[in-house]
């Protein structure tokens, strides 16, 4: 069992940078690849980006690409996300997800373990 906690949202301007973070309980975190969604109300949610369990691979959407980073400290049981030159398009509930496969994170929205959420609003 893995819950997850996000953290790091707020209300930004255009071309502003935030870092989100999302906690994880349990000693198993570390066995995780990871993820990061967003969702905007009346729409399904969508990948954002991914990370295997020992970092060696990363995967972003295109429209965040060269934009967004992830990363994690598996020490710390914390996934990020470093989201620069921030657009007004990026507002929406940021999820972060952890699936034992990487592929089930990168290409499906059925991770089995899911965080509650951290509203990202970007003004113009």
């Amino acid at each position: 069992q893995v819950q997850l906690v996000e953290s790091g949202g707020g209300s930004v301007q255009a071309g502003d940078s935030l870092r989100l973070s999302c906690v994880g309980s349990g000693r198993t975190f570390s066995v995780y690849a990871m993820g990061w969604f967003r969702q905007v109300s009346g729409k399904e949610r969508e990948f954002v980006s991914a990370i295997t369990w020992n970092s060696g691979n990363t995967f972003y959407a295109d429209s965040v690409k060269g934009r967004f980073t992830i990363s994690r400290d598996n020490a710390k049981n914390t996934v990020y996300l470093e989201m620069n030159s921030l657009k007004p398009e990026d507002t929406a509930v940021y999820y972060c997800a952890a699936d034992s496969d990487i592929f089930v994170v990168v290409s499906t929205t059925r991770a089995r373990y899911w965080g509650q959420g951290t509203q990202v609003t970007v003004s113009s």
